[in-house]
This record gives structure tokens, C-alpha cells and sequence, in this order.
């Protein structure tokens, strides 16, 4: 039975991994980065520490990876103003969530500071009992530590909670964490590995709602 909710907040509220992609790519452009947007594709999901390994990884230890990801940061918030674009149906999907009375948490691999700021800017922040950011997680996804810290915030049982996710890591994650995984996928489609896992695959994340509901009622 589902007692709890938890949900990722990158390509699940808000529509920023498309974007940062897009950030990512101008700056390819100009600095001359190849393959970024497979770089770029491996990062979903996961902390910024383990962001920066792998770009390191992908262009060299010398790269200047602070300094374009300042850079990539001014692009995208010129970009997107107070806050990121949200995913389609996001407030009428919460809404829907909220009247079953179930606890909500948010668990993202982003830093919490970033999270708590676009939440509240977006006006989101009030569907949330708890909000957690990635650097609050010794590991980073697919670790399922984040996902216990929600659970356990909330006062649940893994095994009472259900996951919205839409990355690789995230669903990963909430099966090792003993969650549903329910993924409403983004950029990348589950392949035989991510389907083995995920307890469901919607198209929206009003139509997870929407099983959540049916699920609970």
C-alpha cells in the first residue's frame, strides 16, 4: 500500500535537464566540446561531485570545469528568469496527490539551496512535508540513500513509498531502496534493465497521479 510519496524534481517538476543540455551544447560551440550531449546524458541523476568526475573523465583533469559550469548556470538562468519551465500538468498532478492526504517529500540530487529556491519561486514548495538536496546524501544516486533520508523524514517504511522518477539513477535508487519506482521518463526511454525495476512507465505525471490515486483509493 502506498503511505508516502516521493518525488525527483529534475525532468520530473521542472523541465531542466532539456535545458541544461541546451546550455551545455552552446557552450560546446564555443569551446569546442565534443560529445557533450552524451556527457551531459550520463549526468542525470546524480550529485554535482560525481557531475564533475565525469567531465573531468570526458575532456581531461585540466579541464575548467568550474568555470564553464558558471558559465553553462548564467546561460540558463538568462534562459528560464525566477525559475526553471515546469513539466507539463505538474500543479494539477500535485493537486490531485495532495487531497489523498499521503506525506510528500522531495529528494533530489541537486544542492538543497538550488532546490528550496526553485521550489518557492515556482510556488511549490507548500505541496512538500520534507525537501532534500543531494548534498545531504553520502552517495549519490543510484545509491538509494536519498531516497531512505525521505522516507525516513516522513516517518514511512520503504516499503510503503512510491518514487516518481525519470532518470536511470533515480529508479535505480528507489528499487535498491526498497520503494516503488514509478518513472515518467524524460530524455531517455527505459530500456530491459530500467522496465525490470520500475513498478510502472507513464507518459505524464498527471497519469501517475492518477495511478496513485486509484492505488490508494
Amino acid at each position: 500500500m502506498i503511505k508516502a510519496v516521493i518525488f525527483d524534481m529534475d525532468g520530473v517538476i521542472f523541465d531542466t535537464e532539456r535545458l541544461c543540455i541546451e546550455c551545455w551544447e552552446r557552450l560546446a560551440e564555443k569551446y569546442g566540446l565534443s560529445g557533450v550531449r552524451e556527457v551531459c546524458l550520463q549526468c542525470i541523476g546524480i550529485t554535482e561531485n560525481v557531475t564533475r568526475e565525469i567531465f573531468l573523465k570526458a575532456y581531461g583533469k585540466d579541464f575548467p570545469y568550474e568555470e564553464r559550469k558558471k558559465e553553462m548556470v548564467q546561460i540558463f538562468q538568462e534562459s528560464c528568469g525566477a525559475f526553471p519551465p515546469l513539466k507539463e500538468g505538474v500543479r494539477e498532478a500535485l493537486d490531485e496527490i495532495r487531497l489523498l492526504k499521503l506525506p510528500m517529500a522531495l529528494a533530489s540530487s541537486t544542492r538543497e539551496e538550488i532546490v528550496r529556491q526553485e521550489l518557492t519561486a515556482a510556488g511549490l514548495d507548500v505541496y512538500f512535508d520534507r525537501i532534500i538536496g543531494g548534498n545531504r546524501a553520502k552517495r549519490s544516486k543510484p545509491a538509494p540513500d536519498i531516497f531512505l533520508m525521505a522516507a525516513e523524514s516522513l516517518g514511512a517504511a520503504p516499503a510503503d513509498c512510491c518514487v516518481i522518477e525519470d532518470s536511470f539513477n533515480g529508479i535505480r535508487a528507489a528499487h535498491a531502496a526498497g520503494m516503488m519506482p514509478l518513472m515518467v521518463p524524460d530524455l531517455l526511454q527505459p530500456d530491459e534493465e530500467i522496465l525490470g525495476m520500475a513498478e510502472k512507465v507513464f507518459s505524464s505525471l498527471r497519469e501517475a497521479a492518477g495511478y496513485i490515486s486509484s492505488a490508494v483509493g
